[in-house]
């Protein structure tokens, strides 16, 4: 009679030991699928700013080609996708600087003298675009900022 109640001692013992194994190893996974997770919203959150500043530097270089010089010189493109406040949306601010030959030095003169660089060459631009979003795990933190820039002949 001894003997049976030792292996159901033994086995009472065996499962209580296998349950807190598979409690650990189940914490484990949680908490390493959480991480997870959270690095992959925050390099998709990087890799959409990157594409947003790629796309406004194309919108910008389509925007000067078809503004007329003569009469008003782009300078700046905003633009805001989503709410950013909460952390879930982009700011995007765009600065167009323009590099003019000598035969242009009359065009674009709405720009401070520091802006224009005056080269024997075409006319060219220099796009800087900069994307602000905020982490949505930290919205009271700073906000991260994807900067591109950008030399384009027109």
């Amino acid at each position: 009679m001894k003997k049976v109640q030792l292996r159901e001692a033994f086995s009472m013992l065996t499962a209580i030991f296998v349950i807190v194994i598979m409690a650990t190893i189940s914490m484990l996974v949680f908490s390493m699928s959480g991480k997870i997770v959270k690095t992959t919203v925050a390099q998709y959150q990087h890799e959409q700013a990157e594409l947003y500043a790629k796309s406004y530097t194309e919108y910008a270089i389509l925007a000067v080609s078809a503004n007329d010089r003569a009469v008003n010189c782009l300078s700046k493109i905003t633009g805001t996708i989503g709410n950013p406040s909460i952390g879930n949306g982009y700011d995007i601010n765009t600065s167009i600087r323009y590099i003019v030959s000598d035969a242009e030095q009359g065009k674009c003169a709405r720009l401070n003298a520091n802006d224009i660089v005056r080269i024997n060459t075409p006319l060219s631009i220099m796009i800087d675009v900069y994307v602000t979003y905020k982490d949505p795990e930290h919205t009271s933190g700073p906000s991260l900022t994807v900067h591109r820039r950008s030399i384009q002949k027109i």
